[in-house]
């Protein structure tokens, strides 16, 4: 079973000094000549399940070229599974999330079905890993690989993005099916401490909570014009009403181009370029409530100021790990099919390509850089790095009170949050009052950025996993 590898390449860390500040830049720069020099001779392999859709994928491609630029030989590849594999792994994401997801109990024959592939990918991989590499395998799709990675003699690290604080057995039938490939790695990551299991041995844990890169496409300054320039050419929103080419920048600092358009259900034309509207930028999962932010907002935010809601995906093909992805849109186009006229009309469903990740980002961020307001109601969520990315731009974020959303978030002072992340009233009423109140909206945005500068860009991630290293070497 073949693996793929992602190509990566080295990006200097000083670039992050004019954002970041000359003490912290200096504390990184000494910190990554430490780490480089107790690694030399090994290689740092990570291993996930997709290279593209969702924020591990994104995360990745910015944090390992930080860290190969540092001169430490980081490397990324990519499981493949057979086509009972991706339904099963994500039966048990929804599952740590305490959500039935497909409803179909674990069973021995799903324990052979992920025991097999796991071995057909470890045997893959133990071509690349040497004795005293250390291995970091993301997610519930790669635990199987932790004891082949043990035997291959390499230090692994088990890395969680994902999971729910409520304790239930769905999650508790989940861990167990996954912790028996866990219990030799060298340590567990996870987001926030109310994530993890009991059985996990706290002197092997470390909590590190994701980030951004401020350079990346999806988070590069990005005017008003350029933004729109995008968003038209696209068709979210109607053409021509600027001479700007839809061009963007990419992390390397080039230019690209957007050159496909969105897939669209929307009733009418599209809307004004100077329509004001909120935005959703969420995989079709259920957990992230696409649906549900659909109805609330049809029902409790008020139509006659004209703001229009954008619910903003991946086109479904394009996410392999993701098998749930076109029940979910179809489940959403039908609701929106059951909604009066004028409130069809105020809401658009939105496919984003897929094919250039570059691309695709540069889309996401003309939506949230030219949104009135950005939302997220999950109903689970590990962290949310689109909460992260709408907050570096400035946007006033209205979101679920849980998971890592709580951690970006201060209420009333960097965003607003909702404690029932199913009470649609609740949120509508709290998303109408960032609609009516433009200096709520504006000194929300202020504190978002300020809040994601101090405490979620890449600086700190890269320190936190160079300590980690150390205590490893």
């Amino acid at each position: 079973m073949p693996i793929t590898t992602v190509p990566l390449q080295p990006t200097d860390l000083s670039v992050l000094a004019p954002i970041i500040g000359e003490e912290r830049t200096s504390r990184l720069l000494s910190t990554a000549s430490d780490v480089s020099s107790a690694l030399s001779g090994k290689s740092v392999i990570n291993v996930n399940s997709t290279a593209k859709g969702g924020g591990v994928a994104e995360m990745l491609h910015w944090l390992l070229r930080y860290i190969r630029g540092t001169g430490v030989d980081v490397n990324w590849y990519v499981i493949s599974g057979s086509p009972e594999f991706f339904p099963l792994t994500k039966r048990i994401h929804n599952m740590l999330h305490g959500d039935a997801g497909d409803g179909i109990p674990l069973t021995d024959a799903d324990s052979e079905v992920f025991r097999k592939v796991s071995l057909e990918n470890a045997e893959e991989l133990r071509a690349v890993v040497k004795p005293g590499d250390i291995v970091v395998l993301h997610d519930p799709q790669t635990a199987g690989l932790a004891p082949e990675m043990k035997q291959a003699g390499a230090d692994v690290i088990w890395r969680c993005h994902v999971g729910t604080e409520q304790d239930s057995e769905l999650r508790t039938a989940a861990w167990n099916f996954l912790s028996p490939y866990l219990n030799d790695v060298d340590r567990f990551i996870f987001t926030r401490p109310s994530l993890v299991p009991d059985w996990v041995d706290r002197e092997r844990l470390s909590i590190i909570a994701p980030s951004i890169d401020p350079f990346s496409t999806k988070n590069r300054p990005m005017s008003s014009e350029q933004a729109r320039s995008i968003l038209e050419h696209t068709g979210i929103v109607q053409g021509n009403s600027t001479t700007e080419p839809p061009e963007f920048t990419r992390a390397d600092g080039s230019i690209g181009r957007v050159n496909r358009m969105a897939d669209i259900v929307r009733t009418g034309p599209a809307p004004h370029p100077d329509t004001r509207y909120a935005v959703q930028v969420s995989r079709w999962d259920r957990l992230k409530d696409m649906q549900g932010v659909m109805e609330a907002f049809a029902e409790y935010v008020d139509g006659m100021r004209e703001t229009r809601l954008v619910l903003a995906g991946p086109v479904v093909t394009g996410v392999a790990d993701d098998p749930e992805g076109g029940e979910v849109l179809t489940e959403c186009i039908e609701a929106w099919r059951e909604l009066p006229h004028f409130e069809r009309h105020r809401i658009q469903l939105v496919c984003l390509p897929m094919i250039d990740i570059h691309e695709n980002a540069a889309i996401v961020n003309a939506l949230q850089t030219n949104a009135t307001a950005v939302v997220q109601k999950s109903i689970q969520e590990g962290f949310g790095l689109t909460v992260t990315e709408a907050m570096w731009k400035g946007r006033p974020v209205v979101a679920s009170a849980v998971g890592g959303i709580q951690d970006q978030i201060v209420h009333g002072e960097s965003g607003l949050l909702v404690d029932d992340p199913q009470d649609g009233e609740e949120f509508g009423k709290a998303l109408q009052s960032v609609l009516d109140d433009d200096a709520l909206a504006g000194r929300l945005g202020d504190n978002a950025r300020r809040q994601i500068n101090e405490h979620f860009l890449g600086d700190r991630h890269l320190l936190q996993y160079a300590e980690l290293i150390q205590q490893l070497t």
